[in-house]
């Protein structure tokens, strides 16, 4: 039998990629043939050597076609998540593990676990392959794009059986420890092979784990054990140059904590950091002062669509000081020519998303400046995506898109393929999605053609999201908006 086949190239893969041993064959063939209902075994001679990942999928994919398991995305997450659990360090092990790889040094232990993230499954590789990428060139350097393919679109039975579950507080929310080795279930996803690194965090039980939809290289989550609301403040601030200080390869950064500006969860207190140079690293710089409090911290204004001071000094204590005296200054800060103001009926607006990274020695600490007002003309915010790019990206702008990279809805895979078509004419225009009608007859009206039509709408998607940004941005990017950005400024600069 095929499954047959699929469980031993799983048992041996296992083994011969060194995260089992041949001590452990028969316990290992034996949970398999739980897990996939089967009740005797046959091994084959004719076996293959797939990686370990492609075993997995093998496996699965023999389990639907032999009825074992339905075909829908939730079972196939589930079995995947248990049979690598069979393989993974048990959380107390993996611990150990990391923290004896940490004395060799920081980024000796985070590759080594995440090899295991990427080899295990923790990071699901086979689904972050599908996702569309491309750069766009815009007038602040490239900006990245992502059309997100990588978690998959529910049936409607799936989404029936999941409208008919029932609703649980366990575990409290998706980031929480308490998912580690959690099976999952309806509308739940698995997470028996999620394994988290204990670290402590000015005195505090935090973590960190890495994405398992990772938007980008060593795409790490660090979150509080404790189940607390998302807060920037200057406990946020210690915190995130704490993490730089224990691993100084890595960056990491906060969405805000608001509303609007914030992200998705904010009933957690969580930070997203990793490996990765992001375009507004490369973003210029349009001035330069020192900081009126330490000669040794200096502050730069970005050429950037939102609206950002970077901050670099080697003297983590005085990075942090100047960093602090900036978000209480805009959190009390109102221009109302420009509509910010800092409050509403005690409602708070002004929010900071910060970025921390090192350069050498030197600390880096990036500044975001956000506004999360609305009125009745601007009901999803003043500084938020308007109705004109809307059709691209409607969702808060976090953290990620805020150092310029678009994670895009995979509704748009199947929306610019019939834009595309409409442009070199093998589709209607009542064929585009009608929230794209009016954009697709702006872009017909450039006439690309079938050779270049392909990095026109790629050039075209960039350019509305460099727009998308632009209406984050607090200080616009006008004469009265930038004047008033430097004067912002230089009331920390001398």
């Amino acid at each position: 039998m095929k499954i047959n086949k699929a469980i031993q190239e799983f048992v041996d893969s296992a083994i011969d990629s060194g995260y089992a041993s041949k001590e452990d064959r028969y316990y290992l063939l034996n949970r398999v043939l739980y897990l996939v209902g089967e009740e005797s075994f046959e091994s084959s001679k004719e076996v293959e050597q797939p990686s370990l990942l492609e075993a997995m999928a093998n496996l699965v994919e023999a389990a639907v076609e032999s009825g074992k398991i339905a075909n829908d995305s939730e079972e196939r997450d589930w079995l995947e998540q248990e049979l690598m659990n069979l393989v993974i360090p048990k959380p107390s092990d993996l611990n150990r593990l990391f923290w004896e790889k940490y004395e060799e040094g920081p980024k000796v232990a985070t590759d080594a676990f995440y090899k295991m993230a990427l080899d295990l499954n923790l990071i699901k590789v086979n689904d972050i392959a599908k996702n569309i990428s491309f750069n766009g060139e815009t007038e602040y350097g490239d900006l990245e794009i992502t059309i997100n393919l990588s978690k998959p679109e529910k049936t409607k039975e799936e989404i029936i059986k999941a409208a008919q579950s029932k609703d649980f507080n366990y575990p409290a929310n998706r980031l929480c420890f308490e998912n580690v080795g959690y099976h999952g279930r309806i509308n739940w996803p698995g997470r028996a092979n999620h394994r988290i690194v204990g670290m402590e965090l000015g005195g505090e039980s935090w973590g960190y784990h890495y994405s398992p939809y990772a938007y980008y290289s060593e795409h790490a989550i660090f979150l509080s054990e404790n189940l607390e609301p998302m807060k920037v403040d200057e406990g946020a601030f210690s915190r995130l140059l704490e993490i730089v200080t224990q691993f100084p390869h890595y960056f990491v950064g906060s969405n805000a904590g608001l509303p609007i500006v914030g992200g998705s969860i904010l009933s957690h207190n969580h930070y997203q950091g990793g490996r990765y140079v992001f375009p507004m690293n490369r973003a210029k710089v349009l001035e330069t002062g020192i900081s009126k409090k330490f000669d040794t911290v200096e502050i730069e204004r970005l050429y950037w669509p939102l609206s950002a001071l970077r901050l670099r000094g080697n003297n983590r204590e005085e990075v942090f000081e100047v960093a602090v005296d900036i978000l209480k200054a805009w959190e009390n800060y109102e221009n109302k020519d420009l509509e910010i103001l800092r409050e509403s009926n005690g409602e708070p607006h002004n929010a900071i998303t910060p970025i921390v990274r090192r350069q050498g020695d030197a600390y880096e600490f990036d500044l975001v400046l956000r506004n999360n007002r609305t009125t009745e003309e601007f009901p999803d915010g003043i500084f938020h995506p308007h109705a004109d790019v809307q059709h691209i990206k409607k969702e808060n702008i976090g953290l990620i898109e805020v150092m310029g990279l678009a994670i895009l809805p995979p509704r748009l895979e199947r929306e610019l393929r019939e834009v595309r078509d409409y442009l070199v004419g093998e589709g209607s225009l009542e064929a585009v999605a009608k929230i794209h009608q009016e954009w697709a007859k702006e872009l017909k009206a450039q006439a690309p053609t079938k050779e270049t039509v392909d990095a026109f709408l790629q050039k075209a998607v960039s350019a509305k999201f460099c727009r998308v940004l632009e209406y984050a941005g607090v200080f616009k990017q006008t004469k009265e908006g930038q004047e008033a950005f430097s004067a912002f400024m230089h009331e920390f600069t001398k």
